[in-house]
């Protein structure tokens, strides 16, 4: 871990973590009077922020910029199914034509090798999708299979074993692995093929229903997944394989949880638990190829990837199959145990470059995908939404749903520096106990941890994508049973939810809706 980011660790330990902590109890009265890591800001700009990052004490009306949830990137288009589609509108006319570029390649169709259309060769020749908006569909929420039968373009399977070598639990101990891939099928199952090549297999999901009995004589209904794999094609899978469903998550302000600073996200972190109560999120350190000291990761649902590049460039080699200049995976995630696999052609064209997508593709996605605005709050002053944000606060959701944070003022990207937002997440892992555990560690997340997803945009969930599947597998139906699948350190919000009276649970689902 780099030296400043180990410090950063150990002051949430002490003064800053208490410090923010106490705020979310209620018992601060005072912003605290300094942010020692936020070498970034003026005197005069921290003490805006100061005052700005404090967690609401009154509900009787919207905060002030609470609308806006993502500053000035906000879009203030009409809400309809492409909401999730606007690029942020404080960009600039060049940064406006970057993205429009960028959406030309995220919608892309990339074909098997050789085609006629050599600068889209390279597809697999094993893979999940086509291309990117395969799987992000509208930009947002992917959706578990209606059936065993459907292909389930947004959702797949990560697959990995345990170390089994001293090498193997030496690269994992360093950070160059995060997982070791099953032997055979690699670190995905992917059920479509190139012609003449048999797809890996198929997803196979049954769901068990558990009736949960709610305060108020209601009842809501958790369905429990189980999932297995059909119809291999290259051999039985390892013995002791683990299996972890996956869907697409949202595209929208990635470019702004790239932009939080990391002293704020490790400020909140307290893996011992030190202050008791209950909460113990922990940073995920990344080592990203060719890295000799590791970063702070923020995307995908174990935190695996510090970037944006990076999740995009890795999302390439295993949903689609094509190399960038970033990962040089010209056979996607085909192994040795799948010899027709490595013998297939593949799209790298010599007078374009290195990779089957040489630049600029990489960077246009890559800027597409960081400018993806996050749609403005709706009914902020609606007296229901009101009563469910202070139930969200009292309940203890804000202790891992951090509401808010101010970007870097030194961020890459002018136009994603110094804003205030609203992402409604701390970016850390936490155990969300036995029910959600998918027994599959990744890098420094155990089976039973996640990172804390943010919530912008989750009301509109329905709008865009037309269903209302949620968590890391869609087994969630809807927003409540997704607050009734948490456990572990959320158990004893969860708990709170059940209890409460009928009339907060609802206004604590309109409060989310409202996001």
């Amino acid at each position: 871990m780099k030296p400043d980011l180990m410090r950063l660790v150990h002051l949430t330990n002490t003064f800053c973590l208490a410090i923010l902590l106490s705020f979310f109890s209620g018992t601060a009265s005072a912003a605290p009077e300094t942010l020692p890591w936020r070498t970034d800001l003026s005197q005069e700009e921290l003490q805006k922020v100061l005052a700005v990052i404090q967690p609401a004490a009154l509900f009787a009306k919207a905060e002030k910029f609470e609308q806006k949830q993502a500053g000035s990137t906000t879009s203030t288009r009409v809400i309809n199914s492409d909401a999730f589609s606007h690029f942020s509108e404080n960009l600039s006319f060049e940064g406006e034509r970057d993205f429009k570029l960028g959406n030309g390649l995220f919608k892309k169709i990339w074909v098997s090798s050789p085609s006629s259309t050599r600068a889209s060769d390279g597809l697999g020749p094993l893979f999940n999708a086509r291309s990117c908006q395969r799987c992000h569909l509208k930009d947002g929420r992917g959706h578990p299979p209606e059936s065993n039968e459907d292909i389930a373009t947004s959702m797949f399977l990560r697959l990995s074993v345990p170390p089994r070598t001293e090498e193997d639990k030496a690269a994992i101990s360093s950070g160059r692995l995060q997982r070791i891939p099953e032997p055979t099928y690699g670190g995905q199952l992917q059920d479509q093929a190139t012609p003449g090549l048999p797809a890996e297999g198929r997803m196979l999901i049954s769901y068990r229903e558990e009736p949960i009995e709610l305060s108020g004589g209601e009842t809501a209904t958790l369905r429990h997944p189980s999932y297995s794999v059909g119809e291999l094609a290259y051999g039985p899978m390892a013995d002791d394989v683990m299996l972890s469903p996956r869907i697409a998550q949202p595209m929208i302000g990635l470019g702004l949880l790239e932009a939080i600073h990391e002293g704020d996200i490790l400020a909140l972190a307290d893996p011992d638990d030190l202050n008791k109560d209950g909460i113990s999120g922990k940073p995920s350190m990344v080592l990203n190829p060719g890295d000799t000291q590791k970063q702070l990761g923020r995307f995908g649902w174990k935190a695996s990837n510090s970037s944006v590049r990076h999740q995009s460039a890795n999302a390439f080699a295993g949903d689609i199959g094509i190399s960038t200049p970033d990962v040089l995976a010209h056979w996607g995630d085909c192994t040795t145990g799948q010899k027709t696999c490595l013998e297939q052609p593949n799209g790298v064209q010599a007078n374009l470059g290195t990779s089957e997508a040489p630049d600029p593709v990489l960077d246009l996605v890559t800027f597409y995908s960081r400018n993806l605005a996050v749609p403005a709050r709706r009914d902020v002053n609606d007296p229901v939404v009101l009563a469910g944000k202070k139930v969200f606060y009292t309940t203890g959701c804000a202790s891992c749903h951090q509401p808010k944070f101010v970007t870097r003022r030194d961020a890459a990207q002018k136009e994603l520096q110094f804003q205030l937002i609203w992402p409604y997440s701390d970016l850390l892992l936490h155990d969300m106990g036995d029910a959600l555990a998918d027994g599959r560690p990744v890098g420094d997340a155990t089976g039973r941890e996640w990172r804390t997803a943010p919530l912008w945009g989750i009301g509109l969930t329905q709008t865009v994508n037309g269903h209302s599947y949620f968590l890391h597998d869609g087994r969630a139906r809807s927003l409540l049973e997704a607050v009734l699948w948490h456990g572990g350190e959320a158990q004893v919000a969860r708990d709170k939810v059940i209890a409460m009276p009928p009339e907060d649970r609802k206004s604590l689902i309109r409060f989310l809706e409202s996001l």
